[in-house]
């Protein structure tokens, strides 16, 4: 019977090795990588054969070689599988997959797990993306993009991002103040390491995002927490740490939808937080984390695009619009200067980005793909998130608060009274269901607060989540 793994190789007649020691050799490195445990069954001859369209004969040799060498054995009227114990494999690797096996259980064993706003992978244009990979290794000059390139990223790419900054998002920048990234939180990383040194400090929200968090303060900077209300971060208390003589280099924000609370930053506020930055010359951080899902007007415009900020980094990402595993993400600064840092830095950690990967997805912009399937993906999300509103209605609606959002792929949900969320986390995971719990973005005293990803879930997984949760308020 066939098995989820899918064996990929290409054959070479002409490499000088017999086709069976290549499939053989194939198989050991699947094994080798994981890809391939022990105990796991092969499918058979003639079906090995069919795929790889070759002489079910040259199969069975290659089979009878692994089973010679210990790495299958076969096992009668059942079929072939991967031997448990493993030739050139010391007893400790076995005993990490076990262990691998053991600290997954818990993530396994729940069969709805709420994330904190992730896309749905299944709805992702991997087909087109495939493409756009075989046309570019089909280019008669493929050859020129085999070497190294720019280290803010590919020139055309970096084009067409801020063509996309400046027309959608009303931001005046050129393709020599931005950096492409292997996602926002190497953005994140990098914009830490360049702009902060011990004993700075920077303003961050409180519940925030803490991956940011770490990577500041992992430059040496120090953080310094402000509460959020129902119009975004409290300015007040920005205020009073902008007066109180420290050294503040920089304030971290997510003005468009604060993460966790999905809040906005009110228009006077952020008015307010510009003449702040332009007056003691911090810098705005802002993190634009989902822009590109809004289901109302339109999405508010960035702090960024306002012409008389004079010091930011604006930091966003296509992750969640192309596929999570692709990490592309941004930062982009009116600091040509900063830029060059930045530019510098990416050199000695990474040397370049991944140049076919940007010229794969600029193909998918330059088509119309991305823009076909953000339109697709958002009704798709809007309907989830009119479901996950209906359901919260339903079951939490006395004993929670919570505001609809108007774009984002998470609900923010507040007890009516204070609750333990840490004991009603570990009570829905003994029934399966898995929630962020709010230590995950406090900065000190535990949030009462409970973010909920829809995206990923199905309806069914939704009401059944929120139905358990309900019962718990």
């Amino acid at each position: 019977m066939l098995r989820g793994w899918k064996f990929e190789i290409q054959l070479d007649e002409k490499l000088g090795k017999a086709v069976y020691l290549q499939i053989a050799d194939a198989i050991i490195k699947d094994i080798h990588s994981g890809r391939l445990k022990p105990g796991d069954a092969l499918p058979g001859s003639r079906n090995l054969s069919q795929l790889l369209k070759v002489n079910r004969n040259t199969v069975v040799e290659a089979l009878n070689v692994l089973l010679i060498e210990g790495w299958l054995v076969s096992k009668e009227r059942q079929g072939t599988f991967v031997a448990d114990t493993l030739p050139g494999f010391k007893s400790v690797q076995k005993t990490e997959w076990v262990t691998s096996a053991i600290k997954n259980t818990a993530s396994k064993h729940c069969h709805i797990q709420f994330d904190d706003g992730h896309p749905d992978s299944k709805i992702a244009p991997t087909t087109e993306l495939a493409r756009a990979y075989r046309q570019i290794f089909n280019q008669k000059a493929r050859w020129q993009m085999m070497g190294y390139g720019n280290e803010l990223g590919d020139l055309e790419f970096r084009k067409s991002i801020v063509q996309m900054l400046n027309h959608q998002r009303g931001m005046q920048i050129n393709e020599l103040n931005i950096c492409i990234t292997r996602g926002s939180q190497m953005a994140m990383y990098m914009i830490a390491q360049c702009l902060f040194v011990k004993g700075d400090y920077v303003i961050i929200e409180n519940p925030g995002y803490k991956p940011a968090w770490s990577a500041f303060e992992n430059a040496g900077a120090k953080l310094l927490p402000v509460s959020i209300d129902k119009d975004g971060l409290q300015i007040d208390d920005v205020i009073s740490y902008l007066k109180s003589g420290k050294k503040i280099k920089a304030i971290y924000v997510t003005p468009h939808r604060q993460y966790p609370t999905t809040t906005t930053l009110s228009l006077k506020r952020r008015l307010e937080l510009i003449r702040l930055s332009n007056k003691y010359g911090f810098t705005i951080i802002e993190d634009d984390y989902d822009n590109e899902f809004h289901f109302g007007y339109r999405p508010v415009l960035p702090l960024s695009s306002f012409t008389e900020l004079k010091n930011y980094v604006y930091i966003g990402t296509m992750s969640k619009v192309v596929a999570p595993a692709l990490r592309i993400g941004y930062l982009a600064s009116n600091n040509s200067s900063l830029i060059e840092i930045v530019g510098s830095l990416r050199k000695i950690i990474d040397v370049q980005g991944d140049s076919i990967m940007e010229q794969a997805v600029l193909q998918l912009i330059k088509d119309g793909t991305i823009k076909r399937h953000i339109k697709k993906a958002t009704n798709y999300y809007k309907t989830k998130r009119d479901f996950m509103a209906t359901v919260l209605n339903k079951y939490i609606a006395n004993k929670a608060t919570y505001a609809i959002p108007e774009g984002g792929l998470a609900f923010w949900i507040v007890p009516n009274k204070q609750v333990d969320c840490l004991q009603i986390s570990k009570r829905l995971e003994s029934k399966g269901i898995k929630i962020i719990t709010p230590d995950t973005y406090s900065f000190d005293e535990t949030i009462n607060g409970i973010r909920l990803g829809y995206g990923s879930l199905s309806e069914k997984e939704l009401e059944e989540g929120i139905i358990a949760l309900g019962k718990m308020l």
